[in-house]
This record gives structure tokens, sequence and C-alpha cells, in this order.
């Protein structure tokens, strides 16, 4: 059997089970992603050709795949958020409060977390240190559904929408920005590897990677989705209104203009995406249109996630980790289990009175929770693909395998423990607060 015919049977079969999975597994502490994960390493125990395993053999095709499939999670994300925010309502700000600061104190610890275990116990360099930091650190807004809000609300009124879980709200703000605001530290690993002296590179970094190019991507994105919400929910003809409202296909639209424009001014077009969902969606936000467009994207991103889980699943028994090492094994084990939930919860733990006194506020339970679960997945694997094309850097295999190692735990674990966590959170806060 050639590779062709074994790609479509192999596909064939994720597809049925795609299908199946979300019912069969309602009740069982099992995700879907955990079961295609599983039938992966099943399938790497048969004779698989070693170059399906091996993403630097196909980098630019790995790149290509996961780049969209972060892009359509990250649409998706955007419409899901029922919570908003505007730069004229500061309280609005003050809601998305836990998203902060674990983008802006969690996702930094850990970042620099990974990258002293990786330098300190995998003898790294600096450079390719960074770069595993960098790639680890997201959370991943396509493996994190089950502890993720499902979707957009509609046909209630504004003042009514905002009533998701705290937890299941900070994961999923989280994982949408947090997938943007990496690439600087990306783009600080490929400067490393590429100029070598720190300072050479550092206040070019500073100024235009960390703080320019995001300011463009976010304009980027919020310019579009207020313009593709004008004309979809306030358009100067009511034909339009309707022939807009009435067509899913305008979230693809969205994604595709928001990270065209962001990349053609060089603005990083993950975060544009995500802020063209979010803007769009609170044009007009209870409209139901926004739950068709969720659907679609929800669609597509399970569609371009399987091959991905596939391959993942690949990695453990058909050779994808034999350049894996016990002290990869240790940086996977470090950023799961301690790394990511201790940064997580210093980040959270902190408050400052004037949140305490607002409506929103988790407990020590909800810190517990929202610090621990992380989840590794897609995105991951774009940062590794997207900046070993860009620079050279010393041990590559190893960069590859212990990533590969810690989403699969990351899938398994978190995976296991996404919808027992969940429902015992509920219920002690309807204990608490009955």
């Amino acid at each position: 059997m050639n590779v062709p015919d074994l790609t479509y049977l192999v596909v064939g079969f994720a597809l049925l089970l795609a299908s199946l999975l979300p019912a069969a597994l309602r009740r069982l502490p099992m995700s879907a992603p955990m079961v295609l994960v599983l039938f992966g390493v099943l399938l790497g125990l048969t004779p698989v050709p070693d170059d399906w395993v091996d993403p630097m053999a196909h980098r630019a095709v790995v790149e290509h795949l996961t780049e969209l499939c972060v892009l359509v999670a990250l649409m998706g994300v955007g419409l899901a958020l029922d919570r908003p925010i505007s730069l004229r309502r500061w309280h609005t700000w003050r809601d998305w409060s836990a998203s902060w600061r674990l983008l802006l104190v969690a996702m930094p610890l850990t970042i620099a977390g990974v990258a002293l275990a990786g330098w300190g116990l995998m003898g790294l360099a600096p450079a390719s240190a960074l770069l595993l930091g960098a790639a680890l650190a997201p959370t991943d807004p396509v493996l994190a559904s089950d502890v993720q809000v499902e979707g957009p609300t509609a046909g209630v009124g504004a003042e009514e929408l905002d009533e998701e879980h705290e937890v299941r709200f900070g994961l999923t703000a989280e994982a949408g920005m947090n997938d943007g605001l990496a690439f600087p530290f990306v783009y600080a690993a490929i400067a490393w590897a590429g100029a070598g002296a720190f300072g050479s590179w550092a206040w070019h970094w500073l100024w235009w990677d960390l703080l320019a190019r995001v300011a463009l991507g976010v304009g980027a994105g919020v310019a579009v989705g207020w313009l593709l919400g004008r004309l979809a929910f306030r358009p100067p003809r009511r034909e339009l209104r309707r022939v807009l409202t009435g067509e899913p296909l305008l979230a693809l639209a969205c994604l595709a203009l928001s990270y065209g424009a962001a990349e053609l001014v060089h603005g990083y077009g993950f975060l544009a995406v995500f802020c063209a969902a979010v803007t769009m969606r609170w044009m007009e936000p209870d409209h139901a249109h926004h739950q068709a467009m969720h659907e679609v994207t929800e669609r597509l991103e399970r569609l371009l996630t399987l091959l991905m889980l596939l391959l993942i699943g690949l990695a453990p028994t058909s050779g994808g980790l034999v350049h894996l090492s016990w002290s990869g094994v240790a940086v996977g084990l470090l950023l799961v289990f301690v790394i990511r939930p201790l940064a997580g919860w210093l980040s959270l733990v902190v408050r400052s009175r004037r949140e305490r006194s607002a409506g929103r506020r988790l407990n020590r339970r909800d810190m517990a929770v929202t610090a621990f679960f992380g989840v590794r997945g897609i995105g991951t694997i774009y940062y590794l693909a997207y900046a070993t094309g860009q620079a050279s850097f010393e041990g590559m295999e190893s960069l590859w395998t212990t990533a590969a190692f810690t989403i699969v735990l990351s899938v398994l674990v978190h995976g296991a423990l996404s919808g027992l966590a969940m429902d015992w959170l509920e219920r002690r806060n309807r204990v608490v607060t009955g």
C-alpha cells in the first residue's frame, strides 16, 4: 500500500472517530483529542512510513497546516466570548482581569521557567532554550475546548450575556490572546540564534517586535472586525444585512482579511484574528448569526486538528521520539505539573482592592483549576516549525521531541482531568453560593 492510499484510509478512520466521539465520550473522563492521540499511538505500531512522523522533513507543510488550524481556532474563540471589552468603558477591562494576569504574568514566568529548565537540564544553547520556552508557554485554543466556554449566546439582551463561569472565561480569553503574544519571544529566539550577542538585537526587538508589532496586530484586527461588523449588522442598505447575516462564511472572510491586513503591516496575525472576532461579535452581541459563524469555525477546526493529533500520537511508537532524553522528559513534566501551575497561581493570587470589590473574583478553587489547565498543543508545533525555518538552532531534534512529548502528556493528563475538575468546581461553587 502506497503512502497516498494509506493517508486516505487513516484520515477516513479519523473522520469517523471525530463524528462518533463527542456523543460516545459525553459521560466518560476522556476527551476526543485523547482518543485521537491514542489512535495515533496504536497506528504507530503498524508499519507506517518513517517520514510521516518527521516534522523536520515536512517543515513547511507542518507550518502552514498548524498555522491554519490555530487561526480557525482563534476565530472561534473570539466569537465565543460573551463578555464585552471597550476602550471607553474601563470596567469591561477589569472584567477580563484574570486573563490579563495569566497573559502578562503567568506566560512570561512560564517562558522563563521552561527556558531555564531547557538550559540547565537539557544543556540547550540560550537561543534554543528561549525558543522552547516561547513555543511551550502559550495555552492552546485548539485542544483546550473542554475547559473553555462552549460558544456564543444569542437571543438575549447584551446585559444578560455576561454569565460564563469565571474559570472557563479566563482560560478561553487567555488562549485567544497568548498565541499572538508569544510571537515576540519566538522572534527574540530567532534574533539570538542569528545575531548572537544580546546587545546587538535587544533594543530593536523591544520597540519593534514586542511593542510596535503587537499594536499593529491589535489595530488591524479591530479595524477589520469593526468594518465587517458595520457591513453585516449596521449596513447602509437592508439587503446587504440580509445577505451577510445569512452567510456563516463571513467568519472565514473576517479571518483571512484580518490576518492578511496584519501581516501586510508586519503586525501579529494571530492577535489580529482574535481581536477581529471579538470586535465583530460586539458590534451586535446577541445576534443569532454569531452561533452560525462559530459552528463553521468549530467544524473546520475539528477537521484540521485530526491530522495533527494523529501525527502527534504517532510520534511515541514510530520513532518520532528517538531523540527524547530523560532531561527532555523532566522538562515536560516540570512544565505540566510545576512551572505552569505555579506561574498561573502566582499571577492570580494577588488581587487589587478594587478588583475584590468588583463583581468578578476567583476563589482558591477557581485559581487552582485555572492555573493547572494550561493545555499545550498545536500552537507549539507551529512556533517550532516557523522558527526553525527562519534560523538554525542547536539541538533541533531535542526541541521537537521534547515538545511532542509535552503535548502528548498535556493531552492525556488535562484531557483525563478536565471534565472531572470542571464538574467538581461547579458542584463546590453551587454549594457555596447556595
